[in-house]
């Protein structure tokens, strides 16, 4: 069965910018709503920051898609990225498929225009790539990214989620994947809301100002720290 025409992706490699990323299983099936396969996405995203260097901010796993808000360190390319962590787990998926449940495959057979036949765990193309250029941008799309379980009725809140960022930012928490939460610009909020307003928490966004107070060792989203 072949999945249809390939969309093409616009991906915008510049230094500094931080990128909101969403990628979906293939057919939209719901390949990651068991914990095996969305641990397996967990390890993908470790060993994609350990080859291609990058801040990961945010994140979601949702039973068919996944969102990333993350900013490449100097000269790492977003394709790098996604190539390590979707390899990773298209292999294990495909791995533990052949040994436990062969008649599954057939739901992932693969047939492109040019005959070519594959198992494919990922949707053709890159998926979806947003450059986020200021910090509501930012802070708006972890709240987004946090609330996609609750929206869904899957949770209550966002925290309650294990296969998200949210209890990492409400708790501190790094598990089951660290975040770089020190390299996030804060929001400068009005004057006029009250204290209990300004708050770091990414799902406290309302009433923010545009203008930016920058985390330690970063002065602007353009400027990322070389490591």
């Amino acid at each position: 069965m072949r999945s249809g025409h390939r969309k093409t992706r616009k991906v915008y490699n510049i230094d500094g910018d931080v990128h909101f990323l969403t990628f979906s299983c293939f057919r939209r099936l719901p390949l990651l709503s068991k914990g095996r396969t969305c641990q397996w996405v967990v390890d993908g995203i470790g060993l994609a920051r350990q080859k291609n260097p990058f801040d990961l901010w945010g994140w979601v796993i949702m039973p068919e898609h996944v969102h990333l808000i993350l900013i490449p360190h100097a000269n790492v390319r977003i394709a790098s990225i996604l190539t390590t962590m979707k390899q990773s787990v298209s292999r294990r998926a495909t791995r533990w498929l052949n040994e436990n449940a062969p008649e599954f495959l057939t739901e992932l057979l693969d047939e492109q225009p040019n005959g070519k036949r594959s198992y494919r765990f990922w949707q053709r193309g890159g998926g979806y790539d947003r450059n986020l250029r200021s910090t509501r941008d930012v802070h708006e799309k972890l709240a987004y990214v946090h609330q996609n379980p609750v929206k869904r009725g899957f949770v209550e809140k966002p925290e309650q989620w294990t296969w998200s960022s949210a209890n990492a930012w409400s708790t501190g928490s790094d598990v089951p994947i660290s975040i770089e939460r020190h390299s996030v610009p804060t929001l400068r909020f009005s004057k006029t809301r009250s204290t209990q307003d300004c708050s770091t928490d990414p799902h406290q966004h309302a009433h923010a100002s545009e203008g930016m107070a920058p985390a330690p060792h970063r002065k602007t989203l353009r400027n990322p720290q070389r490591r």
